[in-house]
């Protein structure tokens, strides 16, 4: 497939004024660790939600759908969309604790929540394990998709990719800092939500597909259409539907889905003006992530399942494609190609849009764990502002290094979103409940993250190899990964130390996170010496979940409506849409309780 001189124009035209923005505050984000890793904190909740979402639209997004679909249905959706449960309580409870900590990295709580030499040490060592190694396996997913993609659009070889776009990428990244990241996402959004519109049309519009009514209607689409698995087959119910909604939401790692926040939305939420305008940025997000972008893909899945049924069509109609990557996910990869010049150039920018986001933002994230946390916390203390920027430029190369080398490793974009719930496995509730028991400490997320890391490796590279007739599949995996990481960081917080009481002050005094889980504590301090600030605020947690189930309703409701019209059952569809009003309705009243602080210091529950 050949792109035309107007595809490479649209493409340059791209590319120019993505590298144009980071020029212009390439200046500004240099003068500091805070401009070059939050913008200074003064960024409007809008632009920070639409970075969220132009983040995680990345390229191997739509590769992740496609394969899901093809294999398991619209239904096996349910792996990610489960995740809009722990987005949500982010939303409505943990947001504004992350804005009110100050922190300039979330692994900087690590010091302010437990202190002492185990909180430094985990924040170190934290900083390696997510900032390098969790980090780099998600570059390497988002970069694998990049270089399928570019296989079957332009010829060229992985190495040939990975060069090329982890080149251009890491030239913009360097530059404009976080202040650039932010600022070019929301052209990225923009332009990859054009792409992703454009190829759905395109798809459907292809003679075997036939339009709407003839994707819906085929034989090889039909099966895969309901937004719920069968309950007629009951592994297939367990594994798709079950275990996400009731155990993987609250107690998996997952970049984007933290549970209690963290990673790259901690940071959008710590750059933000306000309490009210973090949370804010955080809702927008969740409603663009799960409830507008998901369909386009949804369809040219559906379509590429009457255009390449199966993988030997795929694999004749791609000759040149290494056996080794091709799979059901390249079959978004392979529709690109019906589309007409022009068009074909405005999808490959939306792609290298999607492409530069998250990997531009993981690079900023990471390279701020390895400078603030690692750098000038442990290596060089005094070292200089300037010298900080100067070695997050550096990270920040290596980091892309490191990734385009293990993209070359991976073969599919589902096996590489199977590794990070595996190794994330168990950490969640940990995440859920360190804000609101005292009793965690830094020995606790230390045992969750190596317990569930051991029994990821376990379960990639020696379970099979060592027990050939026990076969696992990947759901069953995740539930025993989370039981023995939960039993284990359970048993080490009950027989570890407590956190010192001046330090559970100072993290009282700053988070001000309120509930029963840390009344024993207050009694304590109280009892020792002067009130603790905050503590006899009102404890909006119960209205933060209420708010909770109100929007989860809401964003569920808008993707099930959507489905209804497009399905054609107009019926249901406007049933969903009275549920979805309703629950607006409730989110609404529920929002000046929930929303924390504005700009002047006043809460919403006043």
């Amino acid at each position: 497939m050949q792109l035309t001189t107007l595809d490479w124009t649209v493409i340059a035209l791209y590319f120019v004024a993505v590298l144009a923005i980071g020029v212009a505050v390439s200046r500004k984000a240099g003068r500091n660790p805070s401009q070059f890793f939050l913008s200074g904190r003064d960024l409007p909740w809008w632009l920070l939600g639409i970075s969220m979402v132009a983040t995680t639209f990345s390229t191997d997004t739509p590769n992740l759908v496609t394969d899901i679909v093809r294999q398991n249905g619209v239904a096996g959706n349910w792996a990610w969309w489960a995740f809009l449960l722990t987005g949500m309580l982010t939303v409505f409870v943990y947001a504004k604790l992350w804005r009110r900590a100050g922190v300039l990295t979330d692994l900087e709580f690590y010091e302010v929540r437990y202190g002492g030499k185990p909180a430094a040490f985990l924040r170190g060592f934290r900083a390696v394990y997510l900032g390098v190694f969790f980090n780099v396996l998600i570059m390497a997913g988002v970069t694998l998709a990049a270089i399928k993609i570019a296989g079957v659009l332009l010829g060229i070889t992985p190495v040939q990719t990975v060069l090329l776009a982890g080149g251009v990428t890491v030239v913009f990244s360097t530059m404009g800092g976080f202040r650039g990241v932010v600022l070019t996402d929301l052209l990225l959004f923009v332009t990859a939500m054009a792409g992703s519109i454009a190829v759905a049309v395109v798809a459907l519009g292809l003679p075997e597909v036939g339009g709407l009514s003839g994707l819906l209607t085929h034989p090889e689409v039909a099966g895969k259409l309901s937004l719920l698995p069968s309950l007629q087959d009951r592994d297939l119910l367990i594994t798709l539907l079950v275990i996400p909604l009731a155990v993987q939401w609250w107690s998996v790692w997952y970049p984007g889905a933290e549970p209690g926040g963290g990673g790259y939305i901690a940071q959008r939420m710590l750059a933000a003006r306000s309490e009210s305008e973090a949370t804010a940025a955080t809702l927008l997000f969740n409603a663009a992530h799960y409830a507008l972008r998901p369909w386009p893909w949804i369809l040219v899945a559906l379509a590429s399942m009457v255009v390449y049924p199966t993988l030997d069509s795929l694999r004749d109609a791609f000759p040149g494609v290494n056996p080794a990557i091709l799979g059901h996910d390249m079959a978004y990869a392979a529709m690109l190609t019906f589309l007409p010049a022009g068009v074909l150039g405005i999808v490959a920018a939306s792609l290298a849009a999607a492409y530069m986001s998250t990997i531009s933002t993981h690079l900023n994230w990471g390279s701020s764990y390895v400078v603030h946390d690692v750098w000038a916390r442990f290596v060089n203390p005094e070292a200089s502002e300037r010298e900080q920027v100067r070695v997050g430029r550096v990270s920040t190369v290596i980091l892309m290094v490191l990734a385009s080398l293990f993209a070359l490793w991976l073969e599919t974009a589902l096996q590489a979103f199977q590794i990070l719930l595996q190794v994330g496995a168990g950490t969640g509730l940990l995440f859920i409940l360190r804000w609101f028991w005292w009793r965690i400490n830094a020995w606790s997320e230390l045992t969750a993250m190596v317990v569930s890391l051991l029994i990821a490796l376990y379960f990639q590279f020696a379970h099979d190899a060592l027990f050939p007739a026990v076969e696992l599949a990947a759901s069953s995996r995740l539930v025993i990964g989370v039981a023995l990481t939960t039993v284990a960081w359970v048993s080490v917080t009950f027989l570890t130390r407590p956190t010192a009481p001046e330090v559970l002050r100072r993290f009282l005094t700053v988070a001000r996170p309120g509930g029963p889980g840390w009344a024993k504590v207050v009694s304590e301090l109280e009892a020792e010496g002067p009130p603790v600030p905050g503590a006899d605020e009102p404890w909006n947690v119960p209205a933060g979940i209420l708010a909770m189930v109100a929007g989860t309703t809401v964003i569920y409701g808008t993707l099930v409506m959507t489905g209804m019209f497009l399905y054609g059952n107009p019926g249901a569809g406007v049933a969903a849409l009275a549920v979805v009003a309703l629950a607006l309705l409730a989110l609404t009243r529920l929002w000046p309780r929930v929303r924390g602080e504005d700009l002047t210091g006043r809460s919403g529950r006043e």
